[in-house]
């Protein structure tokens, strides 16, 4: 067994090495945890436990260290078994430079957003004297992200199938701030993720009792999931807890907040309350990442490249475009500076409490139309073109009545995202030789994507500049001419109904426009006219009596 406490060979190899720690510093001599940095410890009993450091990429008999944004974070296995291993990220934070070496302290907290204001004299001693070295907060999911970076990716290629696994996980954080809500705050957060919770309450000071419990708990989070999503739940919900943020909160949070809870923010019970903490009380800015989730877009599996690391005040301030929620929309939306609103079910709006039927996904939905018409066309040899992150190529792979599955995406790290999905390293052979991933601009023609039963264009033309819309036709209908084309894009009109989308804002910000149905008719129309093919058009998702369906559908059948 390894521990830090009985191998003093183990830390005399760590300290051989340039890097050196000193775990005494974090480990108390009877047995408890030392308030010496912010501490995060990751557990698991799958067997061998000791894979967890190949999925972590951090080798359990080395103690490290690293020189993040947020400080210096280290990096050490308690203990490393075949039956349990335990990897500890311990962050340690100065908050006097954290002060005078950034310009402001925790920006971001209650009734803040990121952004720095006037500050009385005592206000700014204050921040001199607060929880941030020892207390979870943003800065610790910074080094989470700085640290683990691979692993949130769901990368191991020593061990690709763990990676991919839901393994017996104990994630424990012994100082998280649960403001304004508790032990029962945390329970809201991860109980609907599949995790146990179990948050104690802290002490202000075990040796005076009588002054009550501090807003901190001992967070310990028992599930079985896959890391990757483990680590990711932890990144984005931290900041939740709380309830504030160290740098400034713009457009670029509100996209990482789409693309990290792309999996589970749509459908969680406390999505607005996520939201709203998360973008530090930015109404629009939270509205916004809500209704592109509710859209439900593809959005690409990306993961949080390596390095990121935000800084920990930004240099310049930008104006909120969408508008900042000082006053609070509604109880629980905002709040003063220094206050901390209540978050229990009284406090919250209607939407943030209950919790409607699980609904299909729009995305999903989409996929299963597209589906539906291929095999009803009898197509054998389809072309997924503008493929992104490969869930309809995963759909078609499923079904061996499409013979040949093409894969096409002008972008070499989308094709390389679709392999890892797919985990092409270790397809079986007669589903591989099913499978081609082709790089192709889709305004060009190509001979590849000749003579095939269908091509299938889903949420694709409108991210297509319109003056080279002509180039995109005639490649598809005047090139590669295949028997079958699928072609699906969002209804403009639709958008009213997605709360927090403003009018006539898009769906995604890469959208060059978005068609209401009279101008994708039109468009379809143009088609017909040109190239031996009729069309039918149609929608996908619930249809709104007035505005029609949330996406538009068209399916063309050649004539000639």
């Amino acid at each position: 067994m390894l521990t830090l406490e009985a191998q003093p060979d183990l830390r005399s190899r760590a300290r051989r090495g340039r890097r050196t720690v000193d775990e005494s510093r974090w480990l108390d001599p009877r047995g408890g945890w030392q308030n010496a940095g912010v501490l995060l410890t990751v557990s698991t009993t799958v067997r061998p436990a000791t894979d967890l450091g190949f999925l972590l990429h951090k080798h359990p008999e080395r103690a490290q260290q690293f020189a993040t944004a947020a400080g210096t974070a280290h990096v050490f296995y308690p203990e490393a078994t075949e039956e349990r291993t335990t990897a500890a990220l311990l962050l340690d934070i100065d908050p006097v430079g954290l002060v005078r070496g950034r310009g402001g302290g925790p920006a971001g907290r209650p009734g803040g957003n990121g952004t720095r204001s006037g500050r009385s004299a005592a206000d700014a001693q204050a921040r001199y004297v607060d929880d941030r070295p020892y207390a979870a907060s943003s800065l610790l999911a910074v080094a989470l992200a700085a640290v683990f970076s691979t692993a949130m990716a769901g990368i191991c290629k020593s061990r690709p199938e763990l990676a991919a696994t839901a393994i017996p996980l104990e994630i424990r954080i012994p100082a998280v701030p649960c403001r304004g809500g508790g032990a029962a705050l945390a329970e809201r957060l991860f109980a609907p993720l599949g995790w146990a919770v179990e948050a104690r309450p802290a002490p202000l000071d075990p040796q005076f009792p009588e002054w009550g419990t501090a807003p901190h708990h001992d967070l310990t989070l028992t599930g079985t999931q896959r890391l990757a999503d483990a680590l990711t739940h932890v990144y984005v919900l931290l900041p939740v807890l709380d309830d504030g943020k160290h740098y400034y909160v713009g457009q670029a949070e509100a996209d990482k907040l789409v693309r990290e809870g792309a999996r589970w923010l749509g459908e969680h019970p406390e999505r607005h309350l996520i939201a709203r903490r998360y973008l530090a009380h930015r109404r629009g800015l939270a509205g916004l990442a809500l209704a592109q989730l509710a859209a439900a877009d593809d959005v690409p599996d990306e993961s949080i490249a390596t390095g990121f690391e935000p800084g920990l005040v930004a240099a310049e301030q930008e104006p909120d475009p969408a508008g900042t929620d000082a006053a609070g929309a509604g109880a629980g939306a905002g709040a003063g500076a220094g206050a901390e609103p209540a978050v229990g079910p009284e406090a919250l709006p209607a939407a943030d409490v209950e919790t409607s039927p699980k609904r299909v996904p729009l995305a999903q939905q989409r996929r299963q139309v597209i589906l539906d018409v291929l095999r009803a066309a009898g197509a054998g040899r389809v072309a997924d073109l503008g493929c992104g992150d490969g869930k309809l190529v995963a759909a078609l792979l499923a079904d061996a009545a499409f013979t040949e599955v093409v894969a096409v995406d002008v972008s070499h790290r989308a094709l390389e995202l679709v392999a890892r999905r797919l985990h092409l390293d270790r397809m079986p052979e007669r589903v591989r030789d099913r499978l081609r991933l082709v790089a192709s601009s889709l305004t060009y023609r190509d001979a590849r994507l000749a003579d095939l039963d269908a091509v299938v264009l889903s949420e694709v033309v409108e991210h297509v500049d319109p003056p080279r819309l002509p180039a995109l036709a005639e490649a598809v209908f005047g090139a590669a001419r295949p028997r079958l084309v699928v072609i699906t894009t969002p209804n403009v009109e639709f958008n009213v109904r997605y709360e927090g989308l403003a009018p006539g804002t898009l769906r995604h910000r890469d959208h060059r426009f978005e068609w209401t149905r009279d101008e994708f008719a039109a468009w379809i129309g143009g088609l017909t006219d040109s190239y031996p093919y009729t069309a039918r058009l149609g929608g996908v998702g619930e249809p709104d009596p007035d505005l029609g369906a949330p996406t538009q559908l068209a399916i063309f059948e050649r004539t000639g």
